[in-house]
This record gives structure tokens, C-alpha cells and sequence, in this order.
């Protein structure tokens, strides 16, 4: 369980495929790598992954082709930087919002400029998500906690302040990249209780 407080971001220093699965290595910095062991998990871009190898400050994560295919880790190129986020701690405090690190969906960042001394940031939602949407609700954006400002009809929009940008990767967004979404995990369980909905992924026929 995490809380979309980046704690810092990494670099990726390469992404290739293997034998068996795709394998993640990121460059981190001192105080998140001397924390880890081998088979940790750590949130990365928002989605929660196994450490598999450590060399120093170097991370090994493994990805299957699910992972790929449902987040901005497909096409992420060397140099890129990812967000980072370790598990939350036990009676630790909640400072953002309930993050499970399993990604929705892969959606496109539509408008992303500066207006006045912050910046405004819109991405697409699709019509099988729209539901979990709320005007000054929680969304986890490649785990960020953030706070929906506009819902639109396909899409939502939130305000970042400098502080965000300077601790994320989001200072080199773009309209056009790819970000990790994942939406409220406890208007899922209320969406199952009322409804019996979402009993598999809305990618399955």
C-alpha cells in the first residue's frame, strides 16, 4: 500500500527484454537503495514493483507483458526519469491518499502549460473509468496523489504546484506522453458492493 507521496525519482539506465520477463533497472539514490532487499516492493511511476537485483545504487525490477501493456513503462527509453515511492510503514502518516500500486490504465496527457505560477495538466480518461472520477476527489497520476480540479467528459484536469513539479518526473511532461493512472481503490470496493461490478479488468472481453 502506498500514498502517491513521491519520495523521489530515479533514473533508468535500462530497460530490455529477457528470457523470461522484461527487466527495469533504475539508478536511484542512496537513502531509497540502502532501504531495499531483495524482493521489496517499490512503487515506480506508480506501479508497485518486486526488486529483483541490487549493484550499489542500482535497482533490478522484473515486468511481464501485462505490466507493459497497461502502463507508460512501454517505449520508456534510458535517461527517463520514473517516481519513486517505497511502501507505506505501519502506523506511518497518510499524507495523500490510498495507492495500491496496481495501474488502470495508460493514458495520454492531452494539455500540459503554465498558467499564472502553476501549471495545469489534463489526460484522457476512458468512458469505463469516468465513474471513479469526482470533482475535488483523489487521483494517483504515475503515482502521484494529485486532486481532480475539472472533470470533464473524457478527461480530467489538476493543478500543480512547483514543489510537485520539482520532486517528480512531471517537470518534463508534454501533451502526448504517457502517464500511469490509477483510480480510487475504495470507490472500486464501493462500486462492488453496490453493483457486483469489476469482477475482471474492463480489458477483457
Amino acid at each position: 500500500m502506498f500514498t502517491g507521496i513521491v519520495e523521489a525519482t530515479a533514473k533508468v539506465v535500462s530497460f530490455a527484454e529477457k528470457k523470461e520477463a522484461w527487466l527495469l533497472k533504475l539508478e536511484t539514490p542512496d537513502f531509497i537503495a540502502d532501504s531495499m532487499g531483495l524482493g521489496d516492493s517499490l512503487a515506480c511511476n506508480g506501479c508497485c514493483l518486486t526488486m529483483v537485483s541490487k549493484e550499489g545504487r542500482i535497482l533490478g525490477f522484473e515486468l511481464l507483458e501485462e505490466t507493459i501493456r497497461l502502463t507508460s513503462f512501454y517505449g520508456i527509453q534510458e535517461g527517463a526519469l520514473v517516481n519513486l515511492e517505497r511502501p507505506l510503514a505501519a502506523g506511518a502518516r497518510l499524507g495523500g491518499h490510498f495507492v495500491s500500486g496496481h495501474v488502470d490504465h495508460r493514458s495520454e496527457v492531452l494539455d500540459f502549460e503554465r498558467r499564472g505560477k502553476n501549471f495545469y495538466m489534463r489526460v484522457a480518461v476512458p468512458e469505463e473509468f469516468a465513474s471513479y472520477v469526482v470533482y475535488k476527489g483523489s487521483i494517483a497520476i504515475d503515482g502521484i496523489s494529485l486532486t481532480v480540479a475539472e472533470v470533464h467528459k473524457d478527461s480530467l484536469s489538476v493543478w500543480l504546484i512547483p514543489h510537485t513539479l520539482d520532486v517528480t518526473n512531471l517537470l518534463d511532461c508534454r501533451p502526448g506522453k504517457h502517464v500511469n493512472l490509477e483510480f480510487d481503490l475504495l470507490a472500486k470496493y464501493v462500486e462492488k458492493i453496490a453493483t457486483g461490478n469489476r469482477d475482471k479488468s474492463p480489458y477483457q472481453p
